[in-house]
C-alpha cells in the first residue's frame, strides 16, 4: 500500500470520534506499529486534529474534511483531456458520466489547480458520433460487462452481408473508428467488427463464461505472437 493511501486509511478509521489504537491500525493496514506512530505524527504536523497518545489511542475530532484532491498540472491536463475524449467519442452514457467526472473534478479542486483545469485547451469534436452510434457503444459495453452473447448483421469492406453470433470480449477505438473484439460462434476464432459497418444488433438471450482459449486475454496472447511474426487473428474490420 502507498503511504498516501495509508494515511488515506488512518484518517478513515480515526473517523466519528472513534478513539483506536495504533496496534489495531497496524493490524488493519499490515504495518508495524511503529509505522503508525510516525504516520500520525506527520498527519499531526501537517494540521490533521489528532489527540491521543502511545498505548492509550489516538482519536480525531468531529467534523475533520480530508483535504482537496492534489493533482499535478500534468495530471490535471491529462483527466481533464481525456474526460473531454471520452465526452466526444464515447458512448452516450459514457459521455454523460465524462461530463459529470468533469464537474466533479472542479468541485473538489482547490482554487489555483481549478483555474489549471479551466485553461486546459486540449478538446476532440466527434461529428461522426451520431446517436444510434452511442447508443451501440453502450449496449455492447453493457453486454460484454454482463457476458451476454449478441446477434449481428455485418457488412464487410466490399458490403457482403453476413450474419454472426459473438461473444463481446471488448471495444477497441482507433481514432474514428471503434470496433469490437468478440468470440465468433460462426468462425470458431477471434474476430474484430467494426461498429460502423454493424446494420443491426440484438441480445441473443444466452450468457457465456470465456474459456481459456476464448477470453480476452488469449486474444491479446494472439495479438503479441502477431507482433514476433506468428499466427495473425483474423479481423471482419478491415
Amino acid at each position: 500500500m502507498r503511504r498516501a493511501d495509508r494515511l488515506f486509511e488512518i484518517i478513515q478509521h480515526l473517523r466519528g470520534g472513534r478513539r483506536t489504537t495504533a496496534r489495531v491500525l497496524a493490524e488493519a493496514l499490515e504495518v508495524s506499529p511503529r509505522t503508525i506512530y510516525r504516520d500520525i505524527a506527520d498527519l499531526m504536523a501537517s494540521g490533521v486534529p489528532i489527540s491521543g497518545e502511545a498505548g492509550f489511542g489516538y482519536v480525531m475530532e468531529d467534523g475533520h474534511d480530508i483535504p482537496p484532491l492534489m493533482f499535478t498540472r500534468d495530471e490535471i491536463v491529462a483527466l481533464v483531456a481525456g474526460a473531454r475524449i471520452a465526452r466526444a467519442w464515447g458512448g452516450a452514457t459514457m459521455a454523460r458520466a465524462a461530463e459529470e467526472a468533469l464537474i466533479k473534478i472542479a468541485e473538489v479542486l482547490p482554487p489555483d489547480a481549478k483555474a489549471q483545469a479551466q485553461a486546459v485547451e486540449v478538446h476532440s469534436f466527434a461529428p461522426e458520433m451520431t446517436p444510434e452510434l452511442r447508443d451501440r457503444i453502450d449496449e455492447i459495453e453493457t453486454a460484454t460487462a454482463t457476458r451476454a452473447s449478441l446477434r449481428l448483421s455485418y457488412a464487410d469492406a466490399a458490403g457482403h452481408p453476413t450474419d454472426r453470433v459473438v461473444r463481446p470480449l471488448g471495444l477497441w477505438f482507433w481514432g474514428k473508428v471503434w470496433t469490437l473484439i468478440a468470440w465468433c460462434e460462426l468462425r470458431q476464432d477471434f474476430r474484430m467488427f467494426r461498429l460502423d459497418r454493424i446494420a443491426a444488433m440484438s441480445p441473443t438471450g444466452d450468457s457465456f463464461r470465456p474459456t481459456d482459449d476464448t477470453s480476452l486475454r488469449s486474444f491479446y496472447a494472439r495479438m503479441e505472437a502477431e507482433g514476433k511474426g506468428h499466427h495473425r487473428p483474423k479481423s471482419d474490420a478491415p
